[in-house]
């Protein structure tokens, strides 16, 4: 294997294992008009330009299904929770999302951490979502 070889390898197993920040373009606040600008897109673009060479991928996805606590994004790394975030804003969350997903993807358990998690983080929480490959643990029910 050549050093090239060896180089793309290891950006491959980064890219992997990076940071997504999934913001839903389609989100918008109640009473906004239908066909008006959607506050979600504007969301989704100011976390593209905070993640600019964070190594922090974010992708634009049409549709969260959280339309009641809009404007709405998800984060995960390979191997982690994933979590679902409602209540954003369009103009001063994005950095929040992107220092939110660098501190995931350093949580050697898979698991958000309270303590660092930037406020909006924490009071806009929606849901966490196991990864795929979680093992539940044994409760006291399992064992009668």
């Amino acid at each position: 294997m050549t050093l090239t070889e060896i180089e793309a390898d290891e950006d491959q197993a980064d890219a992997l294992t990076a940071p997504t920040v999934y913001v839903c373009i389609t989100c918008r606040h109640a009473g906004d008009p239908e066909d008006g600008p959607r506050p979600g897109l504007a969301l989704a673009r100011a976390a593209a330009r905070a993640a600019d060479g964070t190594g922090v991928t974010v992708c634009q996805v049409q549709c969260l299904a959280n339309c009641s606590r809009s404007l709405s994004a998800a984060m995960r790394c390979d191997g982690t929770w994933t979590y679902v975030f409602g209540g954003l804003d369009a103009e001063g969350d994005a950095e929040a999302l992107i220092e939110g997903a660098r501190l995931l993807s350093r949580a050697k358990d898979g698991i958000l951490p309270w303590r660092g998690r930037p406020e909006i983080l924490k009071r806009g929480l929606i849901a966490r979502v196991p990864p795929l490959d979680f093992k539940p643990e044994t409760s006291t029910e399992d064992t009668e």
